[in-house]
This record gives structure tokens, sequence and C-alpha cells, in this order.
């Protein structure tokens, strides 16, 4: 009767739940309210410029030298002014030297490309790592020895480079170089336009002609901050990200192709674009350098892109930037995290002997797809088929289902003893499943279809838009994902049956928190892309879109604290299980179950037998 009692004194779960709500949304709102003066220096500052390989240039100054060997020695005295500036401590203006070496330097003269195509791409892969790994250091205080060594790796380095290329008699000088190519582009760009047909964005475009566009309207958002509208650049920001690097797959396939953290840098400069604008309180100056270095990271990562389709690149990167690739990869992508929480519904429904309620499970899945279809037709007509308000729903949608998560996931691992599963199985040869019950399981089993599946719709019909006519590749993407993801579903369905109770609900219960963690980073993640959240970006944090995963200090808060509630729901709800396991042990067996009304006490006897006998067999 003690342990009876005790158990009862005990918070139920959802008061715990409520309590992680409430912990939850606090923590997000004060990382969003956090003062960006007293960040730390591991945050990046506003004035960060990416390092672009790809950026064009046209015969200008910087393209004017007689030989490789000046343009390496003009590039070393500018990342040397800019050492010099740092350890005056000036790093802002330290930073913006460094970046102008390079991108007005070392890129605009050619030099870079030179060098890939002459030398060889490792020794142009080296040059630009060491400038990334040196751009990173002008960020943050205490790095002068390190960047005065790595200016100086730099200067040898691109004056080895230099020394090859005047001594290779097939390649003439900067400036005829510029001269030659701002030709050859002139003449390759007018025999496309005339071979296609009109650019409306769709069609057989190549990533380049979707960067060119971005980097028109951001040219546009920057004109209409200088003329003192900021709030029209803020919107042109809006749409050159919503509509094109979202909408049209840019930013699912440089996650696939080059990585999701390099989505990550894009995506904070974007939002630090547009915040700025709308503040208006930045220089014109600075504003133009935010940019600058957005479009340069357009570029670079578009020519990855085009050169994934070529024959001489890795099978993995060729697959990857296919119709074909791209759509097995992003219904795959969405659709795995819905697949596995199901079909642990799903599993959980039979192992509990209430077979026939499955198919409110499947309804839950039929009207989360139907959903997702209203959404996506909504979203399209309303705001052209992406925006933040698709970002913001999406957000809303995944902290609500990680709450059900949450919940459910804690409520597995206290029927995880034998004990327990016994008892809970006797109780319901008495009652089925309550109606709160089925009907938790089938929202929780339609939020987990919902929360991607508009934003699926979405990208199928911007990469059906983007072809040159022939969506076959699209269609047999999109049907090999599906099969993979119903033999997913089929297996975890019909093996786990098989499974004895205690390592099922262990493993089903662990699951289900890891997707907790996933869910409270990647919903926080969406609310900060529809600009509901504030964000800080973290140097040196992986990005990984399967475990919810950002660089951004509010997503990190938000899955510390989801980590933290999973764990103590954990043990609460695991003691409660060992509490009432000990407390069912000493009660007589004939008290374990109590008769149904008109079945023979014996009736009731047997059937405690029978789950006596079928724990002997899980424990042995």
């Amino acid at each position: 009767m003690d342990v009876i009692m005790r158990s009862r004194r005990r918070m139920p779960p959802s008061a715990l739940v409520s309590a992680f709500v409430v912990v939850l949304l606090a923590a997000v709102a004060a990382a969003g309210v956090w003062s960006p003066s007293r960040a730390s220096a591991d945050l990046v500052p506003a004035a960060t410029v990416a390092i672009s390989e790809t950026s064009t240039a046209s015969p200008t100054s910087a393209t004017g030298y007689a030989t490789w060997s000046d343009v390496a020695s003009a590039v070393a005295t500018q990342i040397e002014t800019a050492r010099d500036q740092y350890a005056a401590g000036d790093m802002s203006t330290a930073s913006s030297t460094f970046m102008s070496a390079y991108n007005s330097l070392y890129v605009a003269s050619n030099f870079a490309a030179v060098v890939r195509d002459t030398i060889g791409s490792d020794t142009q892969t080296g040059l630009q790592d060491q400038f990334t790994t040196v751009q990173t250091l002008f960020f943050s205080g205490g790095n002068a020895d390190a960047i005065a060594k790595g200016v100086d790796g730099i200067a040898r380095g691109l004056s080895t480079a230099a020394t090859t290329l005047d001594a290779t008699k097939s390649l003439v000088s900067p400036s005829r170089y510029a001269k030659e190519q701002a030709a050859q582009v002139a003449a390759d760009r007018k025999r496309l336009d005339a071979a296609k047909k009109k650019n409306t964005g769709k069609g057989d475009r190549t990533w380049a002609d979707v960067a060119d566009d971005m980097s028109r309207i951001l040219d546009r958002a920057y004109a209409r901050y200088a003329a003192e509208d900021g709030r029209a650049g803020a919107e042109l920001v809006n749409e050159a990200y919503y509509q094109y690097y979202e909408k049209l797959g840019f930013e699912k396939n440089v996650m696939n192709v080059i990585s999701g953290s390099r989505v990550s840098q894009v995506e904070y400069r974007f939002k630090e674009t547009r915040q700025a604008m709308m503040a208006g309180t930045m220089s014109t100056k600075d504003v133009k350098t935010l940019v600058t270095g957005l479009k340069s990271m357009l570029v670079q990562d578009a020519a990855t892109l085009d050169a994934g389709s070529g024959s001489d690149v890795n099978p993995v990167t060729r697959f990857v930037t296919s119709s074909f690739g791209q759509a097995f990869l992003i219904l795959l992508r969405e659709g795995l995290e819905a697949i596995l929480v199901v079909a642990a519904i799903v599993a959980y429904l039979v192992k509990s002997g209430n077979r026939r309620m499955t198919r409110w499970v499947y309804l839950g899945i039929v009207l989360g797809l139907v959903a997702s279809g209203i959404l996506a037709f909504a979203f399209t007509m309303l705001f052209g088929g992406s925006g933040p308000q698709q970002e913001i729903t999406e957000g809303i949608v995944a902290l609500v289902a990680m709450l059900m998560l949450l919940y459910t996931s804690n409520w597995m691992l206290s029927k995880s003893s034998v004990e327990a599963w016994n008892s809970y199985i006797a109780a319901k040869t008495v009652s089925a499943v309550s109606a709160g019950s089925l009907l938790s399981l089938v929202v929780l089993s339609f939020l987990t279809v919902f929360r991607e599946g508009a934003e699926t719709v979405i990208f199928y019909q911007a990469m059906l838009s983007m072809t040159d006519g022939d969506t076959t590749g699209v269609w047999l993407g999109a049907l090999c994902a599906a099969v993979v993801l119903v033999a997913v579903f089929l297996l975890i369905r019909y093996t786990s049956v098989k499974i004895p109770i205690r390592p099922f609900f262990i493993v089903t219960s662990v699951l289900m928190a890891v997707l907790v963690v996933a869910f409270a980073g990647g919903g926080v993640h969406a609310l900060i892309e529809g600009d509901l959240v504030d964000a800080y970006y973290v140097v040196g944090v992986p990005t990984s879109d399967w475990l919810g995963l950002y660089p951004y200090r509010e997503t990190l808060i938000a899955q510390i604290v989801a980590a933290v509630a999973v764990v103590v729901l954990m043990r609460v709800g695991w003691a409660s299980s060992r509490a009432g396991s000990r407390g069912r042990r000493v009660m007589p067996a004939a008290e374990a179950r109590p008769a149904v009304e008109g079945e023979p006490a014996d009736e009731a006897k047997s059937a405690v037998g029978d789950n006596n006998k079928q724990e002997k067999e899980q424990q042995q």
C-alpha cells in the first residue's frame, strides 16, 4: 500500500511535459532577446564576407597586371596590411581588407581560375582552404600569431604558383587573359540566349542562371536600401531566398552536394542582410559588403552544382545533382522521419492486441497527405509557393509533434518492464484503448506526415518546373524513394512483433526520444527561417538536417532543453515502472486482474497464469 501511495504522489508525465513546454519557450525567448553585444567571440559578426572561388570578374584594374607574379605580390601586400590592422586592434577593417584581397584581387584577376586550370585543382583547393582558415581567425580576438603565420603561408603559396604560371609559355598575361575570357563569355551567352526559349525561372536553366537571378534581385534590394527604403529592400531579399533559393531546390541540392553547414552559412547571410535592411541603421557600405558576400556564395555554390552533372565528376555527386537523385533524396529525407514514427505507432498497436485500431493511424496518414496538398496549394496561390508563412507553419507543427513524441516515448518506456506490460494487457481485456489515447495516436500520425508534406509538394513542383520537358527522372526518383519508405515501414511493422516486449519498448522509446531532440532543433530552425525568432550563428557547429542540428544558439538551446526533458521524464517513467512492478509482486495472484462481470473467477486466474507464463518466456 505504501508503494502505491508513493506512486500516486508522483508528478504525472503530462505535468512534466507541460513544465517542459514552459522551460523550452522561456529558453528560446531568452535566447532571442539576448543582446548581440554580449555575444561571445565565437559568434559570427555581421561584417563576415563569404569566400567565393567563382566570382565573375570583368576586365577592370584587377586584371591589368603584366605578370601573374605581379598579381601574387598585390594580393600578398593587401593581406599583410590586413594582418597589421588586426594586430593594431582594428578587427573589422582588417577583415574587410583581407576579404577585399581575396575577392577583388585573387578571384577578380582570374588568378584562382588559372591556377585551377593550369596547375591543378589540388593547388587551388589548398590556397582556398588557407584563405578560409585565415578569414575565420579575423572574427575573434587573440589570433594575431595564427593570422601572421597563415598570411605568410598564403603569400608563399601565391608566389610559388605565380612562378609556375609565368613559366608556362602557353599562358598569356593576366590582362590579355581577362580580355579573351570576356569575349568568350559574351559569345557563349549570346549562343545560349539564341538557343533556348525566354527565361522565366523554369525549364532548362542551369544553377548559374538561378544564381544570376538571385544576384540581380539582391542588387535591386541594395538599390532600394541605398534609396532609404529598407523595407522594400528586405522584401526583395525575401524574394530571392524563398522564391529562388528554397523553392527552386537550390538549398536542398547544396545540402546534398556540398554540405549542410554551407546551407546554414548562406541562410544566415540571407538573414543578416534582411535584418540589416529592416533595421536601417547600417551604412550603405556595410550593407553592400553583406550583399556582395552573399552573391559570391551563391555563384560559387551554383558552379559546384553545375559541375556535378559532368561526366568527369564522381558518381555520387553526379547522382545527387541529377533530377532522379534530387527527387529520390528529397522524398527519402522528408519521409523517413514520418515513416519511423508511424511504424512505431502501428507496431505498438499490434503488440498491444489493438490491431483493429491501426486503421485510425492510417486515416491520420491520409488526412496528413490531403492536408499537405491543400496547404501547398494555398501557399502557391497566396504566397507564390514558399515564404515565411510556410516556415512558421512547419515550425509550429514540428514543435507540437515534438511534445506528443515526448509524451509517447515516456509512456512506452513506462511499459518496458514485463510486469508493467502484463498488467497493461490484463487491463485491456476489460476495456479497449481509450478514446483519448486513440485520438492522440491519430493526431501524432497526422502531424508527423503533415509537418513535411506541404514543403515536399512544393519542392516537387519546383523540380518539375526546372526540367526541360522530360520529367521521367523526377517521377522515377519519387517512385524509388516511396518503395524504400514502404520497405522500411514493413520491416519495422512485421519484425517488431517478434521482438520481446522489453527490447521493443526500450528501442522504440529511445528512437522517439532522439526524434524529440531533432524536432526541437528543426522546429526552432523553421521559426528562425520564418523570421519569427532571432538567431545568432555559432562558428564550428556542424549542420545535420537529419538530427535537427544547426549552428544557431537558439536551436542548440532548444535541443539541450529537449534532451534534459527526455532524460528527466525517462528517469521518472523508469522509476514509476519499477515501483509499480514491486507493488504488483506483493499482490496475490488472484488479485492481479479482477474478473470481468459475468466471467468465472477461474478464467480470470487462468488469464493471470497465461500472463505469468508469457513473462517467464520473455525473461528467458
